[in-house]
């Protein structure tokens, strides 16, 4: 069978295509799956506790992955800068994971513990209060916006579906541990648990 024969017969060249492509992509996918430093949580690393959890929704919503990467490569610079580089299984609980590709702001993989509740607090509100050349926008309204507790249950259970271990005791305390507090809270929450054995 020559090129003219597989060009001419569009039905053909899209079968064969399709072939080519499953085998490279096979190729690629299964060792990883295999890898199980891929799969397998860094030491220390535990899923999300509640207020996290849903402090990691509001991270996702208000899109703070389009500025802030969470995965520090390999390299000098960022590894001054940030810390200790990223690892697969650093992120083996997150759903999506939110290494991003895209450094408006600074990458937020080990942030947790370095600043104050209240540094956040303030920073999200208004950045510029604290980084006067920040171009980040402010989040004022997380801190009138309570957390609907009576979700939080059913995010732990989904995630249990899919692997992650919660308990059954998880499951059941997580409406009490976000009862009452706001998303502000969450977030912080959040971000003080980014790079730390306390989360994610």
């Amino acid at each position: 069978m020559n090129h003219d024969t597989i060009e001419k017969k569009v039905g053909l060249l899209g079968v064969l295509t399709a072939i080519a492509v499953s085998i490279g992509g096979l190729a690629e996918i299964v060792p990883l799956m295999m890898d199980r430093q891929l799969s397998e949580p860094t030491a220390g690393v535990m899923p999300y506790p509640a207020l996290q959890l849903e402090g990691r929704d509001i991270y996702i919503r208000e899109g703070c992955y389009n500025c802030h990467s969470q995965m520090i490569r390999p390299f000098r610079a960022e590894t001054e800068r940030y810390g200790d580089y990223s690892l697969a299984g650093d992120s083996v609980y997150d759903h999506p994971f939110q290494f991003g590709s895209k450094r408006t702001g600074p990458d937020l993989a080990r942030v947790g513990g370095r600043y104050s509740n209240e540094w956040h607090r303030i920073h999200l509100v208004n950045a510029r209060d604290l980084v006067p050349e920040s171009n980040m926008p402010g989040f004022p309204w997380l801190e009138e916006n309570a957390i609907d507790a009576s979700l939080t249950p059913t995010k732990l259970e989904r995630l249990r579906m899919i692997g992650v271990p919660y308990t059954d005791e998880d499951i059941a305390g997580a409406s009490a541990a976000v009862d009452g507090k706001t998303e502000m809270d969450a977030l912080i929450s959040y971000l003080q648990g980014l790079g730390t054995a306390g989360g994610g």
